[in-house]
């Protein structure tokens, strides 16, 4: 359940080093491979590395902006759902969805449990790959974005947050790894 008033959680360290904006500057080039990482995945209990996809199928890298297990970025919240109740049609087609956050594992359990999520939600709450992925950062939270990457783990699309296109809908992520196989 989410409610509007619990700020609990909300000034930690994360916020601190999130704090003042740092606008996406995304350096990684199309039809290049993009960096490796490994993160928890709460959603499973397991630990995702990038790298053990390639060769099998296509990813989508959901960077999310969640600020504490109950106070969600208004732009991110509605995209969390449209990619979770879209989740099978990611996977009908064998495209993976990584959705990485920066919350801690506590926090990112509660995620899980409260919105039910059936995509794997990776914490990465030093938000090392959140700035190795260079999507930038405002007001105590790294900023959302969403990369394709194809099955050999080329990066085929990027989206980065703006105030007039805050992510791509799920239309648009979908219409993009149509051009993966066409």
């Amino acid at each position: 359940m989410l409610t509007s008033t619990d700020f609990r959680g909300l000034i930690n360290k994360r916020f601190y080093h999130n704090f003042l904006p740092v606008p996406a500057t995304n350096i990684l080039r199309l039809g290049v491979g993009t960096p490796n990482f490994e993160l928890p995945d709460i959603t499973n209990g397991t630990l995702v590395k990038l790298s053990t996809y390639r060769g099998k199928q296509p990813i989508l890298l959901a960077f999310t902006r969640i600020f504490t297990e109950k106070q969600y970025c208004p732009f991110c919240y509605p995209h969390i759902k449209a990619l979770n109740e879209n989740y099978e049609q990611f996977k009908n087609r064998d495209i993976e969805v990584l959705m990485i956050t920066s919350t801690d594992e506590k926090q990112s359990q509660v995620v899980v449990r409260d919105l039910g999520l059936q995509m794997p939600l990776l914490s990465d709450p030093n938000c090392r790959v959140f700035r190795t992925y260079q999507v930038g950062q405002a007001l105590g939270a790294p900023l959302p974005a969403q990369f394709i990457l194809d099955q050999q783990g080329r990066l085929r699309y990027w989206h980065l947050f703006s105030f007039l296109d805050h992510n791509a809908s799920v239309d648009t992520l979908l219409e993009q790894f149509n051009f993966l196989n066409g």
